[in-house]
């Protein structure tokens, strides 16, 4: 049977989050604060330990990863733009339209996930497209309908129609 949702999810806790340079372009999430990098962390971090302990209070299981401060990579905390897990034991791996996002890809974090016990049978890796300057930014860019397999995807310079529907048709998906 499908589920809509998890009972465990992936978390990233962040070493260097900030206003991401590369993304602020087109992110309009983001927006300049009047606090230094060091205390944006600090703040971002203590938010992440909380809120790993709220859902594990309420039951869910939370794999947690350290981000590497060597990779400085401000948006760690949100691995479902690079990756997603499926029931099946598929994960698609995506291509992200900031360069410094293509850091955050990990092998480690698949051998973390497969040992906290979900097994990995195939991944479908997209990103090759990056160097065609094609994107399709996971769950960031598309809401998954898991129990009707229907995709919704929002096209934009993060979220490439062609290759909506080729991860559609690769997980057998209708696209929207």
């Amino acid at each position: 049977m499908k589920k809509q949702i998890t009972n465990t999810v992936l978390m990233v806790r962040p070493v260097r989050f900030r206003m991401n340079e590369q993304t602020v372009v087109n992110n309009y999430f983001q927006e300049e604060m009047d606090l230094k990098n060091d205390e944006i962390n600090r703040q971002a971090q203590q938010e992440f330990d909380v809120l790993v302990e709220k859902l594990r209070t309420v039951g869910v299981k939370v794999i947690v990863v350290d981000d590497i401060y060597e990779q400085n990579t401000p948006d760690s905390v949100f691995p479902n733009n690079w990756i997603t897990f499926h029931q099946n034991g598929d994960v698609a791996i995506y291509p992200m339209f900031a360069e410094n996002r293509r850091r955050e890809r990990r092998e480690d974090i698949l051998d973390k996930v497969e040992t906290e016990g979900f097994d990995i049978e195939n991944v479908y890796d997209y990103t090759d497209a990056e160097k065609e300057n094609i994107f399709l930014e996971g769950t960031g860019a598309m809401v998954l309908d898991r129990v009707n397999r229907k995709a919704y995807c929002a096209l934009s310079p993060r979220a490439d129609e062609e290759l909506f529907i080729e991860f559609c048709e690769d997980f057998e998906y209708t696209p929207v």
